[in-house]
């Protein structure tokens, strides 16, 4: 990198988190430290609301989404705004009434102990592992591209991150993350002009939507239902909506940033804000990656983009095939562009049909970069100790370190690394809030200060920040990286949701009945991940279902017990 990509990206980082730390230095007291005072406006709590499900793992692994898959992912997203109105007009109001820290408080006034610790525990656990897996994702990749240490970029990340949420708290991370979403949209807007900007010329917008097009990268709406399909409309509006509910309406980290409104219609209108806003700024990011796709049409592209998993294989005695493999895949790029720029001119002439013979062409061309491209990845499996990590997580850190100019390369890892602080930062806080308010508080020492409790929640907020930092040091290679955080997540969220929902709507349910239907449904979703091909969006749904139903089914029997 540049010097100026260096002074961008230091300056910017130093200056949120020094902003931050200073706005909320005075943090001293419970309600100031995990409810922020409820001083928080709709706005920063919806910019915080989306700056704490944008990790750095979206910026990352979503333009490569769509590289490789197209604009399908968007799909995941449709529940959502259904469900922000759903929780402003139920959940909110509850939480408020109650004067709650933590949203499994509430479950105990509902329920029973023992089901207020299974909720905190069953979030603790998932949270705790995503939250490994956010640092590491921006860690390995920008190590690997970089050419940074990989121990010391987590160690950075969660060193920066704990640091400023142990001495804020709440306020901290709402403070910087309405910075770092400046950030993170101003650096996606910019790269996508960018992107277009360096297209051939003659290749414009309209020029790079019709290659996409006819590539199969807008397919943004699948009306076909079929629960092993991770994106199409139905699991985005059915599972995703109850992966959004869960995930907003009983997730710490979430919860958290809402309880700090100054009011239940302030905290209203920053969800319902997410809710709006959330939808198109996947679109933007999808689109960006989509956009690199056309890029890579008219100039040759890596035929692995995860160049140090290359590179171990171009030293070994599989040089030569991989040699062979790059004389195959820069014979068929040729065979690409010639078609492509051939789409390009009859879209410009209105000639249809030779649009439809340029586009016969590219998609014949596309069949056989696929059948080198998994040769290729064959071949670095073999040589990487069978990793399986898609290298489409680094395609856009490739495209901006090695095509964007000066200065905004820097901006844009700085995009990267102010996601990845702002979701940790968030995780690190209802981690922190949870063990305190749900565990220690309420069993371990139940009559200690105020003050006391905010300096456990500073050392519980670095013990978490540790935790994640040794699982980011450890953490084996995954799938794509967006899918492996939203995986974990659906494992837990259905059986917490399912909690909620009982405690929301079904007064005839009682604590115990729930309680071993949650314990069961757990059982039964991890039975399903492991032994079934259903898509993991479904898990939220059918967690949320069995854990009512299970419960409909034991209340005759426990009902003398609840």
């Amino acid at each position: 990198m540049s010097g100026l990509d260096w002074g961008v990206l230091v300056g910017t980082i130093a200056f949120i988190v020094l902003y931050g730390v200073w706005k909320t230095r005075k943090a001293q007291h419970m309600s100031g430290y995990l409810r922020a005072d409820n001083t928080e406006r709709w706005w920063m709590m919806g910019l915080s609301i989306m700056a704490t499900q944008a990790s750095a793992i979206t910026f990352l692994s979503t333009p490569g989404q769509a590289f490789d898959d197209g604009m399908r992912f968007i799909q995941f997203y449709f529940g959502l705004p259904l469900a922000m109105v759903v929780l402003s007009i139920t959940a909110i109001p509850i939480y408020y009434r109650l004067k709650v820290f933590t949203a499994y408080e509430y479950l105990e006034s509902r329920f029973n102990l023992k089901t207020r610790s299974l909720a905190a525990f069953l979030f603790l656990l998932q949270r705790g592992l995503s939250t490994g897996i956010t640092i590491y994702a921006p860690a390995i990749i920008l190590s690997t591209i970089l050419g940074w240490n990989l121990t010391a970029t987590i160690l950075f990340i969660g060193v920066v991150v704990t640091f400023y949420t142990v001495v804020g708290g709440t306020k901290a991370v709402s403070q910087t993350q309405r910075l770092q979403m400046a950030v993170m949209l101003g650096g996606m807007l910019a790269a996508a002009v960018v992107v277009v900007r360096l297209l051939p010329d003659g290749v414009g917008f309209s020029e790079a939507m019709t290659v996409a097009g006819t590539s199969g990268k807008l397919n943004l709406v699948d009306l076909s239902f079929n629960p092993d399909d991770r994106y199409n409309l139905w699991s985005g509006l059915i599972g995703g909506f109850f992966l959004a509910l869960s995930y907003f309406g009983t997730d710490q980290s979430q919860v958290g940033r809402y309880l700090g409104g100054e009011t239940i219609a302030q905290s209203r209108l920053g969800l319902l804000m997410n809710g709006l806003v959330k939808v198109p700024m996947q679109f933007l990011i999808l689109l960006v990656g989509v956009l690199v796709f056309v890029f890579y049409q008219f100039y040759q592209p890596p035929l692995y983009f995860n160049q140090q998993q290359a590179s171990s294989v171009t030293t070994s005695e599989g040089a030569p095939a991989w040699q062979n493999l790059e004389a195959q895949s820069q014979r068929i790029f040729q065979e690409k562009k010639e078609a492509t720029l051939a789409l390009v001119q009859a879209h410009r002439e209105n000639n249809q049909a030779g649009e439809e013979q340029a586009s016969q062409r590219i998609r014949q061309a596309e069949e056989k970069r696929k059948e080198v491209r998994q040769q290729a990845q064959a071949l670095v499996k073999t040589h990487n100790q069978g990793t399986d990590l898609k290298d489409t997580d680094y395609v856009f850190l490739t495209f901006v370190t090695q095509q964007l100019p000066k200065g905004l390369v820097g901006l844009l890892l700085a995009v990267v690394l102010c996601a990845a602080m702002g979701s940790t930062a968030s995780a690190f806080n209802s981690l922190a809030s949870t063990t305190v308010v749900d565990v220690y508080k309420r069993t371990v020492n139940t009559k200690a200060s105020d003050e006391h409790y905010v300096r456990a929640s500073r050392w519980f907020t670095v013990g978490w920040g540790g935790v994640s930092i040794f699982f980011a040091l450890f953490a084996s290679q995954l799938e794509n990286l967006i899918q492996a955080v939203n995986i974990l997540g659906s494992l837990f969220y259905g059986t917490i949701l399912g909690i909620f929902i009982a405690a929301f709507y079904f007064q005839k349910l009682k604590g115990n009945a729930v309680f071993w239907a949650a314990v069961g449904t757990q059982v039964i979703i991890f039975l399903l991940y492991e032994y079934t091909t259903i898509a993991y969006l479904w898990y939220n749904l059918i967690g949320t279902l069995l854990v009512v139903g299970i419960g409909f089914l034991l209340r005759p029997f426990l009902r003398e017990q609840a």
